[in-house]
């Protein structure tokens, strides 16, 4: 096929739909080098600080999602947000003449993928959930082709229409799936690796419920005058001030946890998380267990109860069933995430048994197949 020359990518919102649209540009520039990608996100929201970072041109759209409450304030504004994003996603489409659109979820994708849809232009979606966003319901009917994360979304998209590829992943995560330790990977976030390390994180804009049972499980290092493990904390940056005060206050009273213990906001470098990671405790989002079962590190996953028909746990015990994983609900993870851990880290055998299990069931080829579903898309269109 001729070169892909000029491609747009749009959504965001979290971690989750922004990591696979950085994964998915990365391999196109890989295969064609001076293809110029342009993204689209929301105005405020994370990906108009993460795309730039990761080297590429964002514009932003003004426009937010229905609130679930109906009489929020916010949703009065809806309908113009909505008409001007749509007056500016058909300038975009004019201004840098895209030969595909490609959507990955988030309130950004809709208005750029539908006006594209009129125009003509070619457009897929990259579904990462086993249940999509309203966004993508929305488009089901008028995208082109679908890339799923997870098998089962003939519910809401044309089945001839499904590719079922994976979700795509970042080249620094895709190097750990050999499971190999980086040597300076605990350095870099100054903790010490004389004690296993167990990677916390409450997904990209953290979790109140695993703030709380990390904070106890602080407690009880301090009540036993040491920590039987380190703590790499990613809280949410929503939660950073308030965590990283509480923190504070701990190592001033006791020194000897400011090297078993980091709390972060947003960590940028995941794969050296990952990397100086003897296990990992987990929200149980889409991208999550993708990168997860790539990395193969004993896990614990706590799905988030404040999802449609609550889709992580549906994800969760994609592995959970597996041997691959153990599942904390929410409601029970501050009684029960510190002994769940120690139980993992004091049975060499589970935790090997769990590390073949996710390795048994990671796709690193998604990321290839996706880009080979943009070109099949391309040629039908020719």
């Amino acid at each position: 096929m001729d070169a892909i020359e000029r491609v747009i990518i749009s959504g965001g919102g979290t971690g989750g739909h922004i990591h696979p649209a950085l994964a998915i540009a990365d391999e196109i520039r890989k295969r064609y080098p001076t293809c110029i990608i342009n993204f689209v996100g929301a105005l405020g929201r994370m990906e108009m600080t993460k795309v730039p970072a990761a080297g590429y041109d964002i514009e932003g759209l003004w426009i937010n999602g229905i609130e679930r409450k109906l009489t929020s304030l916010r949703n009065l504004t809806f309908p113009f947000k909505l008409l001007i994003s749509l007056i500016k996603a058909g300038r975009l489409l004019r201004r840098y003449k895209p030969q595909i659109v490609i959507g990955v979820g988030g309130f950004a994708s809709g208005p750029v993928l539908y006006r594209a849809s009129l125009r003509g232009i070619p457009t897929l979606i990259q579904e990462q959930n086993s249940f999509p966003g309203i966004t993508n319901r929305i488009l089901a009917g008028k995208v082109d082709k679908v890339c799923a994360g997870f098998p089962g979304l003939s519910r809401w998209f044309p089945s001839e229409k499904i590719v079922e590829t994976g979700n795509p992943l970042r080249d620094s995560v895709m190097k750990l799936l050999s499971g190999s330790r980086e040597s300076d990977a605990a350095s870099h976030f100054n903790l010490s690796s004389e004690n296993p390390i167990v990677f916390i994180m409450g997904g990209s804009l953290g979790a109140a419920s695993i703030n709380s049972s990390v904070k106890d499980i602080v407690e009880g290092f301090i009540r036993s005058g040491s920590a039987s493990y380190t703590i790499l904390w990613q809280c949410g940056e929503r939660y950073l001030k308030e965590n990283s005060a509480w923190l504070k206050e701990k190592v001033r009273d006791n020194p000897w946890l400011a090297k078993s213990i980091k709390c972060l906001g947003f960590i940028d470098r995941i794969d050296l998380a990952y990397s100086a990671s003897d296990l990992i405790a987990s929200r149980a989002g889409a991208m999550s267990i993708s990168e997860l079962v790539l990395v193969a590190k004993p896990t614990i996953l706590i799905p988030s109860p404040h999802v449609s028909e609550d889709h992580q746990t549906k994800n969760a015990l994609s592995l959970v069933e597996r041997g691959a994983a153990l599942m904390i609900k929410d409601s029970e993870v501050l009684v029960s995430l510190g002994s769940t851990i120690n139980s993992i880290l004091d049975d060499s055998s589970k935790t090997k048994s769990m590390c073949k299990a996710l390795r048994d069931s990671a796709r690193p080829q998604a990321c290839s197949e996706i880009v080979d579903q943009i070109e099949s898309l391309l040629n039908s269109k020719r």
